[in-house]
């Protein structure tokens, strides 16, 4: 077996398989249908390697005995912790030994998956990209290419397979033009996420006989679960039993998040297929801690009447508001705040700009915002580095979000400005530039922990976000003269109307009598149209002013360089 070095090697080796193998047979855009289940496939392998003729043994022994649902129990003890098996006595590496048959061996090899792997393969639709193979005798090739590549865990660690996975679904979706959305989330964010959920919390989750819940609603193929876990059990408590549940409406991406849970122990049948606004596979469930980067700017126009008809329910998820139906981002944020425990829950969650400042005061935006902040939901927000993301170099930030702040913590909102702690790649990835160190992750939590101000953290009060818009009026004048309604007041011109944005903080009428009156002395105020609104536009919040350089230097510098660019042509025309 051929070692491929980092995981970089792998993804670039398995890449090369599809170009070298598929090409001419199928489409490019194909490529990720054919490739992405035999890298499943061969992960599944790699993982029951040690207990392969041990289960083969002891179903042979007792398939003739016992029943399915009583011989179960018995394969899946002896692969010693796993939650699936397979009892062909096949698999890609013996595949390779019998050329001649290796369509109806390969048949066998999948019908001897336990059922929850093959619901996984199921979802891949392999039946038809078999048949093709076949009928163009690269099936063989392909199993054979794939056995090159070992992704045993000892060698492969589970963050590491997400990597390559993700690689080359970026790979495939450039292929595809279905870019759009498609933003998997880099491992350093995740222990970024992971660290700022637990770092003032630990010591709820000391002790033994622990269980807690982590959700993803749109968990991609699992790494934010996965990462989450092993981060509990190896920097918190060891003991803890961690529950992970996903639901994801990608076919290929569910797949291989379900896949992930299966071989990391979990109970794949808690990640979910389909769109958690039409079809919420956890209804009426709560979680302890819930993380999550949704698709950026994605519609929801396909859910629209199920999600309306939700919102216009007192009990529905979506009651606060609706945002635009062209950014469904604010969407999962309130999905999850449903989901949170009573007695307390934690939230992190990956956004772009728009959510924080988007949509005027009444807007779905808006309003989702204001019942957020003033609930005294929204703990921080930390402010990530561009390029930090495999297919869009935006500025994106995480939000925790919590129902259980601690004392210090009530009524404040902490701003954490992180956009400069950064490395830049060796070698992009995609749009990825950027990658945040682990001593860069510790200095971000400290600067979480700390709950202090300084250059790159600030703390607000949750009125500090929130201001009143009111409607500002001035009167209607015809032929030099006010004109007045039957009560005497005078009638306003809507298309001198405009309006202002008075911080919370602010006396309205102290404002209106020192920022309107001057300017325009026969104004007024509607109050009837005041309208409460909250914007986090985080940029102005750290923004430092860089005076201009002074004319004389300016000058001086011109001139320096007329005379380098004089002295320059001088010497090549000598």
């Amino acid at each position: 077996m051929e070692e491929k070095g980092t995981f970089q090697d792998r993804a670039r080796f398995i890449w090369q398989v599809a170009d070298d193998i598929l090409r001419g047979t199928f489409k490019q855009h194909e490529y990720g249908d054919v490739i992405l289940p035999f890298v499943v496939l061969r992960r599944l392998d790699c993982v029951l390697e040690d207990r392969k003729d041990a289960l083969i043994e002891t179903y042979n022994k007792f398939k003739n005995t016992l029943k399915e649902d009583q011989l179960k129990p018995v394969l899946l003890k002896e692969t010693n912790g796993l939650n699936f098996y397979n009892v062909s006595r096949y698999d890609l590496q013996r595949l390779t030994q019998d050329a001649s048959n290796i369509e109806m061996n390969f048949n066998n090899y999948i019908n001897g998956y336990s059922k929850n792997v093959y619901e996984i393969i199921d979802n891949f639709q392999l039946d038809k990209i078999i048949s093709k193979l076949v009928k163009n005798d690269l099936l063989f090739m392909l199993v054979d290419k794939f056995t090159e590549v070992d992704l045993h865990p000892s060698k492969v660690a589970n963050h590491e397979m997400g990597y390559i996975f993700e690689e080359l679904l970026r790979r495939f979706s450039e292929m595809s033009n279905e870019t759009a959305g498609e933003h998997y989330t880099p491992r350093e964010v995740i222990h970024l996420m992971v660290n700022l959920l637990f770092a003032e919390h630990k010591d709820e989750l000391a002790g033994t006989g622990i269980i807690r819940t982590i959700f993803d609603p749109a968990c991609g193929t699992g790494g934010m679960l996965t990462i989450a876990k092993e981060h509990i059990q190896k920097h918190i408590n060891p003991h803890i039993e961690v529950v992970m549940y996903g639901q994801e409406v990608n076919s290929q991406t569910y797949a291989i998040a379900k896949s992930d849970v299966l071989i990391t122990g979990g109970d794949a049948e808690n990640i979910k297929p389909l769109s958690c606004f039409r079809d919420d596979g956890f209804r009426g469930k709560k979680f302890n801690y819930m993380l999550s980067n949704p698709p950026f700017g994605v519609s929801w126009k396909k859910e629209q009447e199920s999600i309306e008809k939700e919102a216009n329910d007192p009990y529905g998820r979506f009651t606060a508001g609706l945002p635009r139906v062209s950014d469904g981002a604010l969407l999962f944020l309130q999905h999850m705040i449903s989901k949170m425990e009573p007695r307390g829950s934690r939230i992190a969650i990956i956004f772009n700009g728009s959510p924080l400042f988007t949509g005027d005061a009444g807007s779905g935006e808006c309003d989702i915002r204001k019942w957020i902040i003033e609930n005294d939901w929204l703990e921080a927000i930390i402010a990530l580095p561009t390029e930090m993301f495999f297919n869009t170099g935006i500025a994106t930030y995480i939000l925790i979000v919590t129902n259980n702040k601690t004392m210090r913590r009530k009524g404040k909102v902490q701003l954490i400005n992180a956009s400069e702690f950064y490395e830049k790649m060796r070698k992009n990835l995609g749009n990825k530039r950027k990658y945040i160190t682990e001593d860069q992750i510790k200095e971000i939590t400290n600067n979480f922990t700390c709950f202090k101000e300084n250059g790159y953290c600030k703390i607000f009060d949750n009125d500090d976000f929130g201001y009143t818009k009111i409607t500002v009026e001035q009167p209607l004048v015809e032929d030099g003269k006010i004109i007045r309604d039957r009560k005497g007041n005078p009638k306003p011109d809507t298309t001198l109307r405009d309006y202002e944005k008075i911080p919370l903080k602010e006396d309205i009428d102290d404002y209106f009598d020192r920022e309107v009156k001057p300017h325009v002395p026969d104004a007024w105020m509607d109050r009837s149209k005041d309208r409460i609104g909250y914007e986090i536009n985080f940029t102005k919040y750290f923004y430092k002013y860089t005076p201009l350089r002074p004319l004389d230097e300016i000058k001086r510098d011109i001139l320096s360089l007329e005379k380098e660019t004089e002295g320059l042509l001088k010497e090549i025309l000598e």
